[in-house]
């Protein structure tokens, strides 16, 4: 948990200077992924401002991907944007909402990020283990997603 902690001191300290949410974004998917080895693809998907049912690829670390725009309800980060909450798959090939981006990703986590009420975009992590998260990724990721919505509320208006 120690490496976590330093970790969001880290994200939490770029984030009073950046200069924009792209930044800050593409701060942490540099930061995690080189700490956290078994985070493979670690990336943002954002509500697209003119069409509040379709997730929009924003920076990403990884393998290319071909979902580019996600339908909030499909996959498994359209489910974590429907129900509103952090969902972990411990085995993607077994679950029917995975939507396959590389024949290497056994599991992942997505983390829905608030801002003014509202769910507005997601952290999702892909990796090459079974079963990779546990209880601390999920605290450390929903921490990581507070950041974000905190620093989207003191840069951005509401809309």
């Amino acid at each position: 948990m120690i490496l976590y902690t330093g970790i969001l001191a880290e994200i939490a300290a770029f984030a009073t200077t950046a200069p924009s949410l792209e930044s800050l974004q593409n701060f942490i998917v540099d930061i995690i992924p080189s700490r956290l080895p078994h985070y493979n693809w670690t990336g943002f998907y954002m509500l697209d401002p003119n069409d509040a049912e379709m997730l929009v690829l924003g920076p990403f670390r990884g393998a290319p991907t071909e979902h580019t725009r996600i339908p909030i309800h499909q996959g498994i980060c359209g489910a974590a944007v429907a129900q509103n909450q952090t969902v972990i798959v411990d085995d993607v090939h077994s679950d029917p909402r995975y939507l396959a981006c590389s024949i290497e990703t056994k599991s992942e986590i997505v983390v829905p990020i608030h801002a003014h009420g509202k769910v507005i975009g997601e952290i999702d992590i892909d990796s090459h283990d079974a079963a990779a998260f546990t209880a601390a990724d999920r605290d450390f990721l929903e921490e990581c997603a507070t950041i974000i919505g905190s620093f989207i509320e003191r840069t951005q208006t509401s809309k």
